[in-house]
């Protein structure tokens, strides 16, 4: 797991490593995940904010280390009381994603905020893909000195990330409903820029084994972006998403981002959870049904690669910033047999777009 953004710094204090932070990535090189979290447990007890931070990241989501969330999130409020920019950023995406209840939007802007006052290179970023979202949003000009990052802040309207965006419906019912410009270019390119790096091949759940799997109907790559991948402009993204959808935040899965060259695709299936394949009944009753499949198209500059549903006669190829989304299950969570469709191969050029699954009970 990377410790920050590809091409990222953070403060010149979080540069120079201390002596705990630099054992520990030695016993992370060989191997030795249990000692390296020792020595940052050292340099956590030393109120050392970039062992804090990095502790406080694998606790998090048990990346190497025990799944210990709480006390994850402490140690990032402790590393930012210490100054710690990538810790304020980690912040605000858990107040972003509703991990703490005392806090929200305007308190993972805050956040965010600081920690591009920090220096942190992918806070700044982000701030200036988002006061670009707004109308006229001029502001965010790559010349904005670090001074100004409050002022830049400022222009960020997070209303309108809350706000119910209109659509049209390509098939009442089942329902199936697109919804132009939902997000602007500069979010498009920051979520791909996002996943370059991140791609590995998409994967196929098999009930039976209980495994993902490399499948022939499935060719394309992807990335899944977990707690420690995400960011600011990601939360504001599900926050529309879960406002479109009128669902809690809670019952999306952690987005990601697909990308299908030239020739890959995946063949027709479903994104229900089946009940009748067994394993997935004991799924449905702990995660709950996949009720509503959520895409945004982030480029439109290749050919081919419609979405199609073929029981619906609809092939639809998206706009950049568009978004389609699809409900894969009736009311009383069963599944909607009708709702078959594929990611069809673009014949010319790279297909990317963003994939949220929800659920219809809290996922985290």
């Amino acid at each position: 797991m990377n410790e920050a953004e590809p091409g990222s710094a953070g403060t010149a204090a979080e540069r120079r490593l201390s002596d705990a932070v630099s054992k520990a990535e030695q016993c992370d090189a060989v191997g030795d995940h249990a000692q390296a979290i020792n020595h940052l447990a050292v340099g956590a007890r030393a109120r050392d904010a970039e062992a804090l931070t990095r502790l406080g990241k694998r606790l998090l989501v048990g990346d190497r280390a025990p799944l210990l969330p709480n006390d994850g999130a402490r140690f990032l409020e402790d590393a930012d009381a210490l100054g710690g920019a990538e810790a304020a950023a980690m912040l605000s995406v858990l107040y972003a994603v509703g991990a703490s209840r005392q806090k929200g939007l305007d308190q993972a802007l805050e956040k965010l905020t600081v920690a591009a006052e920090r220096d942190w290179l992918p806070a700044q970023e982000q701030l200036r893909v988002l006061a670009a979202e707004r109308p006229g949003g001029g502001a965010s000009s790559r010349d904005v000195g670090a001074s100004d990052w409050r002022t830049l802040a400022g222009c960020i309207d997070l209303s309108a990330w809350q706000d119910s965006p209109r659509g049209r419906d390509l098939s009442p019912s089942p329902l199936v409903r697109v919804i132009p410009s939902f997000v602007n270019d500069g979010v498009c390119r920051w979520l791909i820029d996002k996943a370059r790096g991140r791609l590995t091949r998409a994967l196929v759940y098999e009930a039976l084994s209980r495994k993902t799997v490399v499948h022939s109907t499935r060719t394309n790559t992807a990335a899944t972006l977990n707690l420690l991948a995400t960011d600011f402009v990601c939360a504001l993204l599900q926050a529309r998403i879960a406002k479109c959808l009128a669902m809690p935040f809670r019952h999306l899965e952690p987005i990601s981002v697909l990308h299908y060259a030239e020739g890959e695709e995946i063949t027709e299936h479903f994104d229900f959870v089946d009940p009748e394949i067994p394993n997935y009944q004991q799924e449905i009753a702990t995660k709950g049904q996949r009720v509503v499949t959520f895409l945004v198209y982030l480029n439109d500059d290749y050919e081919g690669g419609e979405t199609e549903f073929p029981e619906l006669s609809i092939s639809h190829k998206g706009r950049r910033g568009e978004a389609l989304f699809f409900v894969n299950a009736h009311p009383d969570g069963s599944a909607d047999t009708r709702m078959l469709h594929a990611g069809r191969p673009p014949t010319n050029g790279d297909k990317w777009i963003v994939s949220q699954f929800t659920r219809n009970r809290p996922t985290f």
